[in-house]
């Protein structure tokens, strides 16, 4: 049995590798007015967070040339959130739920994922990314579905729906998963049990978004039964993360990190860039990932901004340093298990900062469980952490004891 359950676990990674590399691929840019009428918002919102604003039927294609779907059925819904400003807003996402009966014991349990970097564009929303098959964590989300689980994606403010997505922006992510998961429990039909076990997972900024969630769950949302949240290298430190992308394969990110917490503060970036920047910026906003890489591949910041400074600079005058420290990620204390993978050998996210948030979370009083690794690359990271994901979830939800490493 043994060699037969390494050989799966072999062409699970490779599949999963398959399906980063495709999603990079596809993944087109959006035009300005490339909405469809689904994700325009209602005048007005309704009374609660998490409360349906509407649904329509969608798919959930596990490839570009959509000859494969997955064995799931597939509710596209808008639903109330908070911006940063504390405001109503209504967001987008995806409830995923299997066709065929929940056989554990209990009740079907229902995980929010966050997705990792989409992009900016309209179209790089992940409920149509899943429709169109070219959503690069879509067998990920599948081996969930396998597990039997209902899942449930949010396309995060402004990804979708008008507006700029306010990238990495931590309490408007951390609503926007917390929210989908209310959404997914009240939606009409009784898919998801209204009161069933729930826990997060997510990747990258997905591990952001989803580290967000698990701090602010206690006070946003005590009533979700959320049993744990799993993560992987979790951009915490945005200072640290601006340092490491100047320069690198993923430059692009900047561009994305500096669009969305603009709009989500309200800041005008013209007086910080110069023409070649301003153009950057307004060309990202309608680039998906594969796109932005492609584009501003190894580009070096101080040749965007009006003083020839780097953007990591300007990050630590006043105005930017008290955005970007608000955004940090460690302070607060997940009441709930919690699992923080991070590779080693990570290109992207600095090692250190998944390392840590767990050793903050320890401090601070929370069950951590802390899962380093030496896969090569962010990507690498990713496919290695999946599988040990899966199987803490699956402790989660049969109610084993959970782990520390604190």
């Amino acid at each position: 049995m043994q060699p037969r359950r390494r050989g799966r676990t072999a062409a699970a990674a490779l599949a999963l590798v398959s399906a980063l590399a495709l999603g990079l691929a596809a993944a087109p840019g959006a035009q300005a007015d490339d909405r469809p009428p689904f994700y325009e918002p209602p005048a007005a919102l309704p009374a609660a967070n998490g409360d349906v604003i509407r649904t329509e039927p969608a798919a959930f294609h596990l490839d570009p040339l959509r000859l494969t779907e997955a064995d799931a059925h597939v509710d596209r819904i808008m639903y109330r959130s908070t911006d940063g400003a504390g405001d109503p807003v209504a967001v987008t996402g995806t409830l995923l739920t299997p066709e065929r009966p929940w056989s554990g014991a209990g009740e079907r349990p229902l995980v929010g994922y966050a997705v990792g970097t989409q992009g900016l564009g309209d179209s790089c929303a992940p409920s149509r990314q899943l429709a169109a098959g070219s959503e690069y964590e879509g067998l990920f989300v599948n081996g969930l579905l396998a597990r039997g689980y209902a899942v449930v994606l949010t396309d995060y403010e402004g990804l979708g729906t008008p507006g700029t997505h306010t990238y990495v922006n931590r309490a408007v992510s951390g609503h926007a998963v917390l929210d989908a998961l209310r959404a997914a429990q009240r939606l009409p039909g009784g898919r998801v049990p209204a009161d069933g076990p729930v826990a997060v997972t997510g990747y990258s900024q997905g591990g952001a978004a989803a580290a967000a969630a698990a701090e602010l769950a206690p006070a946003y949302a005590p009533e979700l039964r959320l049993v744990g949240v799993a993560l992987g290298a979790p951009p915490t430190d945005l200072h640290a993360v601006a340092e490491n992308l100047d320069g690198s394969l993923y430059a692009g990110f900047l561009g994305y990190a500096v669009a969305g917490l603009a709009a989500g503060y309200d800041v005008d970036t013209d007086p910080y860039l110069n023409a070649e920047g301003r153009a950057l910026l307004e060309e990202s906003a309608e680039l998906c990932t594969a796109e932005v890489v492609a584009a501003h591949a190894f580009t070096r910041t101080e040749t965007l901004t009006a003083n020839g400074k780097p953007l990591t600079e300007y990050l630590k005058e006043p105005r930017w340093r008290a955005i970007v420290d608000e955004q940090f990620i460690g302070a607060g204390t997940p009441r709930v298990p919690t699992l923080v993978t991070h590779s080693l050998l990570d290109d992207v996210i600095p090692y250190a900062l998944g390392r840590d948030l767990a050793a903050d979370w320890c401090t601070n009083g929370a069950t951590v469980q802390f899962a380093p690794m030496l896969a090569p690359t962010h990507v690498g990271g990713a496919v290695a952490s999946y599988p040990r994901v899966f199987a803490w979830l699956d402790d989660r939800f049969t109610d084993r004891p959970a782990r520390s490493t604190c």
